[in-house]
């Protein structure tokens, strides 16, 4: 289960479907069904490394847009060493995982699909962080500074805090007529 930033919104979310309507993709739209072998197995291409060293180095990959979940990451590298391309050896109490020579059979025998699969996810990390989308986070962000600062500093007025719910309600339908 992904963790979010909770309240509705998680920046990670956003890339392929604002929460609450428009344009939503299945959830784990960043790799299609299939994928997460060969990314995985390009990363320990590169270094051996235990599980959560693979969850962050996803994670760097795709600049902080994507988080894997240990529940996408160890399944994947267990079946990775079922299939004889990785090895997994304990270290200092940790599962350390290395590719095989079968496993850069593999990647070189996939490199295509390697390649597109990277080409697909640089595309999306570009067009969500290139103007105008800074200044679109930024704002967001402002927006939400704002409006919990002001409605934690109106304490019990109950009254102005459902002005600040339908100010941001008009925004977010005439953003979304857009």
């Amino acid at each position: 289960m992904r963790r979010g930033w909770g309240f509705g919104f998680d920046p990670a979310e956003w890339a392929f479907g604002w929460p609450g309507g428009g344009r939503r993709q299945r959830r784990g739209q960043w790799f299609e069904s299939g994928d997460m072998k060969y990314v995985i197995l390009k990363l320990l291409a590169k270094r051996p490394m235990h599980g959560y060293e693979v969850m962050k180095a996803l994670e760097e990959e795709t600049h902080g847009c994507y988080k894997p979940s240990p529940g996408t990451v160890y399944p994947t590298l267990q079946w990775l060493e079922d299939e004889g391309l990785v090895n997994a050896e304990t270290v200092d109490g940790k599962k350390v995982y290395s590719i095989t020579e079968s496993g850069r059979a593999f990647l070189e025998t996939h490199k295509s699909t390697v390649e597109d699969i990277f080409e697909r996810v640089t595309s999306t990390i570009d067009q969500f962080v290139r103007e105008p989308m800074p200044e679109v986070n930024r704002a967001v962000g402002r927006v939400v500074s704002q409006s919990y600062r002001t409605a934690w500093r109106l304490g019990a007025d109950d009254e102005r805090k459902r002005k600040i719910s339908e100010i941001l309600e008009r925004a977010a339908k005439e953003i979304e007529a857009l």
